[in-house]
């Protein structure tokens, strides 16, 4: 099955997921838009004399670089550009996606791990703010638990398009 295929939308599930999909990418594009502030004031201010020195900014760039890189993940996710090892490049589309399922496992395992001490980690920030921009910190920390439950969606959805392939429901060229 073709990611095409895959990813059209059949159900109310896959036009969530789809619209998630389009919302992580809009936001994706936007923090990058974002990011350029601080880190230009940053360069700016170092270099000339012309901007104070903002302290707060560093902070703010690293606070939207983590989102960065949390929301690409869950882009990259969805979109399965992320990074694959293919060992056995010539295997029927049956066996491929029953190999496909058992890494995908880790992927899932490791997604509940993300909600579970993202979570976690998010209740220990909400009644601490950053000390330069005075942020509330869980609004940083929420973006792992996020990122696992975006990934539960989109590899799970993944999971289940491999099955009817594994199982032989749908017939299917290699993604």
């Amino acid at each position: 099955m073709s990611p095409d295929q895959a990813r059209a939308p059949r159900g109310a599930w896959r036009r969530f997921t789809a619209a998630w999909h389009r919302l992580l990418s809009f936001l994706l594009v936007i923090s990058v838009a974002i990011l350029v502030v601080p880190v230009s004031l940053q360069i700016f201010s170092r270099y000339t004399s012309l901007i104070p020195s903002y302290i707060w900014t560093e902070e703010m760039a690293r606070f939207l670089f983590v989102w960065l890189i949390m929301i690409g993940s869950m882009v990259g996710m969805r979109e399965g550009t992320h990074f694959i090892v293919d060992m056995w490049p010539r295997l029927s589309p049956r066996a491929d996606a029953v190999l496909q399922l058992v890494s995908g496992i880790a992927v899932l395992v490791f997604a509940v791990v993300f909600v579970i001490a993202g979570w976690e980690f998010t209740e220990f920030a909400f009644n601490r703010i950053s000390e330069l921009a005075e942020l509330p910190l869980w609004m940083i920390h929420i973006a792992w638990p996020l990122l696992g439950l975006s990934w539960l969606a989109f590899h799970g959805e993944r999971m289940v398009d491999l099955w009817r392939v594994a199982t032989g429901r749908e017939g299917g060229a290699r993604a």
